[in-house]
C-alpha cells in the first residue's frame, strides 16, 4: 500500500513512551520527540519475534506483546502487565470453553457486511498484511500495522490500520494508546471502493478480557464508569468517558506469593463519533466500547473511521479524580500520523501529529 501521509484519520498507532513523567500519576506525560534515538541502547524497543509476535519492551523487560499469527483468527495483545508484573489481561474465559475468542485485548466486529469476525465459528479471518514501522526510542517505541479484514471466500472486506502507543509510567504503571482507522479496501479509477456497512450490534470494535482475580464474579473486582455507577446491570448499556475493572492480582512465588490490588481503565476519546461511548461490559470479567449498540454505521471510501483508545494500567484500587486527569491529558494529546520517511532505509515513519 503506497501513501504519503497517514493522518489521524487514517492510523492506528502502538506507542510506548518509557520516561518517567513529571507526576507521579503519569497522565501529563509529554508527546515523544520525532526523531526515535541515536542511543546504541534505547530505553524502549519494539523487537519482531520468531512466530508472528512483536515485543514491546521498556529497558529490556517486556511490557506487552502483539499477536498475528495464522494459528489465530484475530491479532491480539498479551500479556498486559500491571506494576506487578503480573498480566491484567487473561486468555479466554474463566468458565466458558465457548468464549475461546476472548483474547486478552483484541479487535473485532459481530457484522461486516454482515459477516461475523466476533466468534470462532466461522471462516472470516482478520490478517496483518504488513507492517509500516517499528520505532524505538528514548521516550518511547512505536509500531504501526495494516489489518485486512476476510470473508470465508478470502474476500477482503474492510481495511484497518493500527498505531500503537505504550506508555511507560512512574511506579510500573503503564499506557496502551490505540488508533485505529478503518476503511473500505481497494479501489480503483474504473472499479470505485464501496462503503462498508457496519451492522447494529453490542459486538466490536475493541475488546477487553482482564484478568480472572479483577472480574466481579470470578475474583471479587469491581468495575466503575466515568459516572459513578458500579456493577454490570447499572453500567451495562449506558454513556460513559470510561470503564474500569480493578480486583486482586497475585504476584511472586512461594512463600513470596501475596494479592495486590490492579486495574485497567478503558478510556474513550471526544474526537470518536458516537462519544461519549455505550459500553458492553460483564460481570465476568470483560468490557468494549460498544460503538453499534444503538446503530449501524458506513464507512464512506473518503472518510474513514478513525477511533482513539487509552488503557491505563494502574496500581490500586479505581480512583475518580486520577482517571479525571488521565482523561484530559488523553484528550488533549494529539493522535497519530504516518508519513513516508525521510531518511535513509525506511519507508514509513509513524509520529504524534505536530
Amino acid at each position: 500500500m503506497k501513501r504519503l501521509l497517514f493522518s489521524v484519520g487514517v492510523a492506528m498507532a502502538c506507542v510506548s513512551v518509557c520516561s518517567a513523567p513529571a507526576k507521579a500519576s503519569g497522565e501529563s506525560a509529554k508527546a515523544p520527540p520525532d526523531g526515535g534515538t541515536t542511543s546504541a541502547l534505547p530505553r524502549c524497543e519494539v523487537i519482531p519475534q520468531a512466530d508472528h509476535q512483536v515485543a514491546f519492551q521498556v529497558e529490556g523487560i517486556e511490557r506487552t506483546r502483539w499477536h498475528f499469527g495464522p494459528s489465530y483468527p484475530r491479532p491480539f495483545f498479551y500479556p498486559f502487565v500491571g506494576p506487578s508484573g503480573a498480566t491484567l489481561t487473561r486468555m479466554g474465559h474463566p468458565g466458558a470453553p465457548n468464549h475461546d475468542h476472548h483474547r486478552s485485548i483484541w479487535f473485532a466486529h459481530n457484522s461486516v457486511q454482515g459477516v461475523d469476525f466476533w466468534s470462532d465459528n466461522t471462516a472470516a479471518r482478520i490478517r496483518q498484511k504488513h507492517w509500516y514501522d517499528y520505532r524505538d526510542g528514548d521516550d518511547e517505541t512505536m509500531m504501526a500495522v495494516c489489518l485486512g479484514w476476510y470473508d470465508d471466500k478470502g474476500k477482503e472486506l474492510m481495511e484497518q490500520d493500527v498505531v500503537a502507543a505504550l506508555i511507560p509510567l512512574a511506579g510500573g504503571e503503564q499506557m496502551l494508546e490505540l488508533q485505529l482507522t478503518f476503511r473500505p479496501p481497494g479501489g480503483s479509477a474504473k472499479v470505485p471502493a464501496k462503503p462498508v456497512e457496519l451492522g447494529k450490534t453490542n459486538f466490536g470494535l475493541l475488546a477487553v478480557r482482564v484478568a480472572k482475580g479483577l472480574s466481579t464474579h470470578f475474583g471479587g473486582g469491581r468495575i466503575t464508569n466515568s459516572e459513578g455507577q458500579e456493577g454490570e446491570k447499572a453500567i451495562f448499556g449506558k454513556p460513559a468517558k470510561w470503564m474500569d475493572y480493578s480486583g486482586q492480582v497475585a504476584v511472586g512465588q512461594g512463600k513470596d506469593r501475596r494479592s495486590v490490588v490492579e486495574g485497567i481503565t478503558y478510556f474513550d476519546h471526544p474526537s470518536n463519533p458516537r462519544y461519549p461511548t455505550l459500553w458492553h461490559v460483564r460481570e465476568d470479567g470483560w468490557m468494549g466500547a460498544s460503538f453499534c449498540m444503538k446503530e449501524g454505521y458506513a464507512i464512506e471510501p473518503d472518510k474513514p473511521l478513525v477511533l482513539r483508545y487509552l488503557l491505563h494500567a494502574h496500581g490500586g484500587r479505581y480512583d475518580h479524580a486520577r482517571a479525571q486527569r488521565v482523561q484530559k491529558a488523553f484528550a488533549d494529546r494529539p493522535g497519530f500520523e504516518l508519513l513516508k520517511a525521510p531518511r535513509q532505509h525506511r519507508q514509513y515513519e509513524v509520529r504524534r501529529k505536530q
